[in-house]
């Protein structure tokens, strides 16, 4: 058994295509209609498409349940502010939260997506450890800040 993609169901592909490409800088991959495939894995179908699949009225598909996300990680040095920089600058970003940092040290941002899935985007762990070194901390501070052992962050900080 092989996991293959995460798929949301989206009420409209094109506005959630655009959403996609303009805030998170995904491309189309694929694209079948009332199904894609984006950059990363993740595909979208529609509503209307997979309510014929699943054998159910459009009433029994919900959203905004706010029990599951997909996750993003910025992984380059300083990316994660240039993108909470442009999340600030777009006038139709709903958020679960705005940048928050976790008890180990990462930053995220929750926000919904057209259809109130909620995405996450965090920094990257090797950029949350080099932010602490960077300030100061040693490898065995930053561990104890992070609650990871420090093998783990010599093995980031190399």
């Amino acid at each position: 058994m092989k996991l293959k993609n995460p798929m949301l169901v989206v009420e409209d592909m094109e506005r959630s295509k655009k959403f996609y490409k303009e805030v998170l800088g995904l491309r189309v991959l694929l694209d079948f209609g009332a199904n894609i495939t984006l950059t990363g894995g993740l595909c979208l179908q529609t509503k209307d498409s997979y309510e014929e699949f699943i054998e159910v009225s459009k009433d029994d598909i919900k959203f905004g349940g706010n029990d599951f996300e997909i996750y993003f990680e910025e992984n380059k040095a300083g990316e994660f502010d240039k993108f909470i920089e442009k999340l600030n600058s777009m006038n139709d970003i709903k958020y679960v939260h705005k940048v928050k940092e976790h008890s180990w040290g990462q930053r995220v941002v929750r926000i919904y997506d057209p259809d109130n899935h909620i995405i996450e985007i965090g920094e990257d762990m090797k950029n949350v450890c080099k932010r602490f070194a960077d300030s100061g901390m040693n490898n065995e501070e930053i561990a104890v800040r992070m609650d990871v052992p420090v093998k783990f962050v010599n093995s980031l900080l190399k």
